[in-house]
């Protein structure tokens, strides 16, 4: 039997949770304030979903709009409230100005989380240099996922790069999961998953009515009738 593909889905509160577990999905991400990509959801928010589903939760670690860390000792901080309400895995990443990765501040984060399970996110998409970032990462304690779209531009762009990096799974820097999120349609999932990619976020896909709308248990069931359900 095949290997069934990781769904997450991006939820924004109890109710978006609920809908997508129901539809199928095997992950959350759990974030806020989607006019700024995603930031970090209250402490309560975290509980409230933690109690209402049992499926993996990430918890996003951005605390403003971009990819600079800023305040490094604040996230640490708002990290350990979001432990004591439930959460156990979380999403972050980090640039510095000239669009390297930010070692310090994603050692700094990564290293407070104590092992917990932990996502790269699309700031791998706005690295001047990928595979340097993947060197560079590629020994932090947690990190498991890179979510990625391939390009700054989306999965259209980026296409060639994530089938690239999926030639190169288990090469040293490319031994994390790829994550495919960014402008995913469900017309690109059969190229992927040929490539054996075997994980995928939504967001805007799992929301028929748009951002101000909620999570939809039937868009979510179907990403998962493509995606297989072994």
């Amino acid at each position: 039997m095949s290997k069934r593909a990781v769904l997450e889905v991006i939820a924004l509160d109890v109710e978006d949770a609920v809908a997508a577990q129901a539809g199928g999905a095997d992950r959350l991400e759990l974030v806020t304030d989607m006019a700024a990509d995603g930031l970090t959801p209250s402490a309560a928010t975290v509980a409230a979903v933690r109690a209402a589903v049992d499926i993996d939760l990430r918890v996003m670690l951005r605390l403003a709009d971009g990819f600079a860390a800023g305040d490094v000792e604040r996230l640490v901080r708002v990290a350990g409230q979001l432990r004591e309400a439930g959460a156990e895995q979380f999403v972050f990443g980090f640039l510095d100005p000239h669009a390297g990765v930010d070692l310090a501040a994603v050692e700094r984060v990564a290293g407070v989380l104590q092992g917990c399970r932990w996502t790269f996110h699309r700031a791998i998409d706005r690295a001047a240099d990928r595979a340097a970032l993947r060197k560079q990462l590629g020994d932090l304690p947690g990190l498991d996922t890179y979510l990625t779209a391939g390009a700054a531009g989306g999965v259209d762009e980026g296409l060639p790069t994530l089938l690239a990096e999926a030639w190169r799974r288990g090469e040293q820097g490319y031994e994390q999961q790829l994550l495919v999120g960014g402008g995913l349609r469900l017309e690109h999932v059969p190229v992927l998953l040929d490539a054996g990619i075997d994980g995928f976020h939504i967001g805007g896909a799992a929301r028929p009515g748009g951002w101000d709308g909620p999570v939809s248990a039937e868009a979510v069931a179907e990403w998962r009738r493509v995606l297989g359900t072994p």
